[in-house]
Parts: C-alpha cells; structure tokens; sequence
C-alpha cells in the first residue's frame, strides 16, 4: 500500500523520490548490509516469470544467497536499484529510455539499446545486459482468420484495408501521441471506428467481431489463447521494449561471476517462448516459480 502510495507522488514532485527510498529501505532493509543479492521485479505476470527466472539461475550457478522482491512499481523499482536496495531486475529498453531518461528521438532498437546502457552505466553505475530476445512492445493484432482473409502481415496491409475495420483500444492508446493519432499518420490510414476495449475485454470483443483491430503487448499469453497475429510494425512506429537484465556496477564487482551466469539468458527468450510463458501462468493457472524453473531446467540453466 504505501509503495503504491509513494509512486503515485513520485510520478507527481521530483522531491517525493526520497520518501520513496526511505520505504523502501523500511519494507526491504539494505541488500549490500546484509549479504544477500535481492533480485527485484515489477507487478504483473511477466516480471513474476522473470524476478523467479533470475533468481533461480543465481542460486543454482553460484554461492550467493537471493532474496526476490516483487510487486514493485516501474519508478519504484529504479530508485530501489540506484540506491542499493534492490541489486538486479529486468527491466525494458523502452522503459529506460523512454521513462526513466525522458528521450524520444529514436525507435532505433539498436540505437536505443545503446543510449539507454550508456547513459545509465555514466549517470547511475548500472549496468544493462544484452537483451533477453524478446520484446514486450506495443502492437496491434487481428484474429487468425482475419489475417488469412485480407493478407495482413504488417500494419502497412492493414493500412489498405483498415476503412473497413474497427479499432478497440484503451483510452489513453487512443488519444496519445505514442498511441493511434501518429500511428494513423505516419501508415495512411484510417479506421472505420475507434472504440474504448480495455484489458481482457479487447480479447472478448474481437473474439466476437465487435471489433476487428486491437491494440496489444506483443508477449501477452492471450495472444496465443485467442489465436491472434500481431502484425509486423514495418514501419517502426512503437518505441522497442526489448527485454533486459540491469545490475548495479558494484554487485558485478563484487560477484564478478554473475556476469557469466545471467549472459547465459541473451537470446534464450523469443516473444514466442515469452507468451508461451505468460500463457501458462495467466490462462494455464501455473505458479510463476514453477513456469520459471521449467524454462530453465528444459534449457540446461539449471541442473
């Protein structure tokens, strides 16, 4: 309660950073005091995978005790690992740059990559790994049949026939900059309807041809249980969230063999294997420590 408290005061005064560390410190105590590397990880679904992921891989491949810490929010969670209390998370190459460095002049995800590492490793001593191999980016998706029907396979083929179609979408993906205005202009197109659908509903609703078009994270599990495409962003309008492992500096230095350990994660995640992940835990009802270890035991991370 009183971390979503504070991140909501963050968000608002620059100056409310320091209560929020001294919750933090409070609920979690400080990592480098006590011993124990804590991996932390945000508050839905694909972090629990991820927060069990990491901290398993450690605990297996080394000596050094992990504690988890979930259910952290975005600002939250990257003040807890400036400050120490938390030592290693994943985290989004989007997030970083777009969020947490206020940038916006590229949607190169290489370029990006690039940036958002160099930029924190000088101004916060935090390290980012290479990407996992997935990316948890905004998209859009039509139903399978839908796809086969009118040939889409980028947004650009949706474009041609986009008149025809009716978008369902949150609110705020409707009206922002990053969100349908600029998507409209930069493809050429336009819908035949633009309607508020959020979280699940979107899937119900395309489900049954209410709408045709909807807006989605490429890794969602749902993705699969409704037998969606996404269609390709050939144009790269959406900021690239390629998922990341970030570290503090000191943690490396310290456990210099940590660096070996979580490079075996780079490409190991495709958006495929990434909503399969989510699927079994969303949809599936699967415990996200259970779904973690079976990734890791299945890719020979973990004995």
């Amino acid at each position: 309660m009183f971390v979503t408290f504070f991140n909501g005061v963050f968000m608002k005064k620059a100056g409310s950073i320091v209560a929020i560390l001294i919750i933090c410190g409070m609920l979690f105590g400080c990592s480098s005091k006590s011993g124990t590397i804590v991996v932390g990880a945000k508050d839905y679904t694909e972090q629990y995978i991820l927060g069990n992921i990491l901290t398993l891989l450690i605990e297996d491949n080394t000596n050094i005790n992990v504690t988890l810490k979930t259910d952290l929010a975005s600002d939250v969670i990257f003040a807890a690992i400036r400050t120490g209390v938390v030592d290693v998370y994943a985290d989004y190459t989007g997030t970083v740059y777009g969020n947490y460095l206020s940038l916006s002049e590229t949607n190169n995800p290489i370029e990006v990559f690039d940036i958002s590492s160099r930029s924190i490793r000088e101004s916060y001593d935090l390290h980012m790994l290479k990407p996992f191999g997935f990316s948890n980016s905004y998209g859009l998706a039509v139903r399978h049949n839908t796809a086969t029907e009118y040939g889409l396979r980028t947004i650009s083929d949706l474009a041609r026939v986009s008149e025809d179609f009716i978008i369902g979408a949150s609110a705020e993906f409707l009206i922002r900059s990053d969100g349908v205005p600029n998507l409209k202009r930069l493809y050429e197109m336009s819908f035949k309807s633009e309607i508020i659908v959020d979280g699940v509903a979107r899937y119900y609703a395309i489900n049954n041809d209410e709408i045709q078009v909807t807006e989605v994270f490429t890794t969602d599990g749902h993705l699969l249980a409704n037998a969606l495409v996404v269609l390709e962003d050939d144009e790269h309008f959406f900021l690239p969230y390629h998922g990341v492992i970030i570290i503090r500096d000191e943690i490396l230095e310290v456990h210099p063999e940590l660096q070996a350990v979580l490079d075996k994660l780079t490409g190991s995640i495709t958006n495929e294997i990434m909503r399969t992940l989510n699927y079994r835990v969303d949809v599936l009802g699967e415990t996200p420590e259970y779904v973690a270890e079976s990734f890791l035991r299945e890719n020979n991370f973990i004995s």
